[in-house]
């Protein structure tokens, strides 16, 4: 996609946003923070990563946060801290890969949000978090059966997303731009109704 028909794209996904925002969801490594960047320059909006709000919130780590408190209390946290977030405005939100997982916060995101999900395949994953250590769900003897597991769990829910981009190894611009023009795709259609 390049210049007028990119143009195109850009005003027609920025116009029937209206007040909503783009969310990515996907598991570790589907590249949310990655491609949500470049997502929010090509679309016009800020960008915000909920784990790195999160950190700034508790001033810890996800990794010393899940450690001091466990799971079911980070993801309170994390509910609490997007809940804030979705009030503050149109942007580009990268979600951890559990915060789509709440039933309240998929209510939420239908009223304020249309939702991306990232989908990769494992090999893909399990090469991208394989480069750091930062991932408190894999710290275990075998990372890649609990991805396997997380997959099974979770895949089933983000189908629930209003769209369903490929998350594979091309630059980060590529999956940018095909989710801009699925918006567009996706914004007509709903305006169409």
């Amino acid at each position: 996609m390049s210049g007028e028909g990119a143009a195109k794209h850009l005003d027609s996904v920025q116009d029937r946003l209206g007040r909503r925002s783009v969310v990515l969801i996907g598991l570790m490594g589907a590249g949310k923070t990655t491609v949500g960047r470049k997502l929010a320059s090509l679309v016009g909006l800020p960008f915000r990563d909920s784990d790195a709000e999160i950190e700034a919130a508790s001033r810890m780590s996800v990794p010393e946060l899940f450690e001091a408190y466990g799971e079911p209390e980070f993801r309170a946290l994390e509910a609490r801290v997007i809940a804030r977030l979705t009030q503050e405005g149109p942007q580009v939100l990268a979600t951890g890969g559990g915060a789509y997982m709440r039933e309240e916060t998929r209510l939420l995101f239908r009223t304020c949000a249309v939702t991306v999900w990232l989908k990769a395949d494992l090999d893909t994953l399990m090469e991208r978090v394989s480069r750091r250590q930062n991932r408190p769900l894999l710290k275990n003897d075998n990372p890649r059966e609990v991805m396997q597991r997380l997959i099974d769990i979770r895949y089933p829910v983000y189908a629930e997303a209003d769209l369903t981009i490929v998350s594979r190894n091309v630059r980060r611009e590529v999956v940018a731009e095909e989710i801009v023009a699925a918006l567009d795709r996706h914004l007509a259609t709903e305006s169409a109704r």
